[in-house]
């Protein structure tokens, strides 16, 4: 009797188990290739970000029919916060931009902009290699910042074509 109660105890938790599990296996997922980014070395951070980021997530295929188009843009405004003009900033604004381009359908199936901005205090001097560092520093962080973002809502896109 013991062995009954074992045996169906032990067979009802696997049924329990099995049905509980997720085969993310079955799950395809689409994967994207890029097209020329432009904008120097500004460009070629980009593509490095998206690349990795996409190897990363496994939705980087270099033969797909999703293309993804992307631009980047990083401006800089001067300004000054007190009356004494004894802390002068920057402020470093990134626009990001970017769009899946389906070629068996031949429209966009997904599309997607933000932009961030972030300030340092510089020094009045432009030799000072601290403000050099900062801005490449801002910039790399934004752009970090925006394809992660970009990478994470691509799991909320659909291949229906946007009008």
């Amino acid at each position: 009797m013991f062995k009954i109660k074992l045996s169906i105890l032990l067979l009802t938790s696997c049924f329990l188990l099995l049905s509980c599990t997720n085969d993310n296996n079955t799950q395809v997922k689409k994967k994207y290739s890029l097209s020329y980014i432009s904008g120097g070395h500004d460009g070629l951070v980009l593509k490095n970000y998206l690349i990795s980021n996409l190897k990363i997530s496994n939705l980087y295929d270099q033969n797909s029919r999703f293309i993804i188009n992307s631009t980047i843009n990083h401006n800089t405004n001067i300004y000054i916060t007190n009356i004494d003009n004894t802390s002068d900033r920057e402020k470093i604004t990134t626009f990001f931009s970017a769009n899946i381009f389906d070629q068996r359908n031949e429209c966009i199936v997904f599309e997607y902009q933000k932009n961030i901005s972030q300030f340092y205090i510089f020094a009045p001097n432009q030799k000072f290699l601290s403000n050099k560092k900062a801005i490449k520093e801002i910039k790399q962080s934004n752009t970090e910042f925006l394809i992660k973002d970009f990478i994470n809502r691509l799991n909320f896109s659909n291949d229906e074509c946007t009008k």
